[in-house]
């Protein structure tokens, strides 16, 4: 329980960076939302893959960086592409505000597939 809730921190943090970087795009730089969004899945993949990496999943220190970099990125593109089509579909059928959408579908991908995939597939 305490590994999954150390995983939980940095996917929050990750997605701190992320929010903060989705919504300097599309608010302040007036960029479309789902682009906003991509960049910002970007930013908190970086920042939850060292966390992940430095902090939740220690023993995987020692493992070859530039594998696990590239097993990251296989995760991240299918997170993209989940977490675009989720904030998309609740955006325009749902009507609900992109941040909205945005919140609901990382709250449920990190409880979910992102856990799970970091666990056992990137950093085992």
């Amino acid at each position: 329980m305490y590994h999954f809730l150390k995983t939980q921190l940095a996917l929050i943090a990750g997605s701190m960076a992320d929010f903060t970087m989705t919504v300097l795009l599309v608010e302040a730089f007036h960029c479309w939302y789902i682009a906003g969004n991509a960049a910002g899945n970007v930013t908190g993949a970086l920042a939850q893959f060292l966390l992940s990496r430095n902090w939740v999943f220690t023993q995987s220190k020692n493992q070859n960086t530039s594998l696990q970099v590239i097993k990251f990125i296989l995760m991240w593109i299918g997170n993209i592409a989940l977490a675009a089509l989720g904030v998309f579909l609740l955006t325009n059928f749902l009507h609900l505000h992109y941040l909205l959408s945005k919140i609901i579908v990382s709250v449920l991908l990190g409880l979910s597939y992102t856990y799970f995939v970091s666990k056992k597939f990137v950093f085992v």
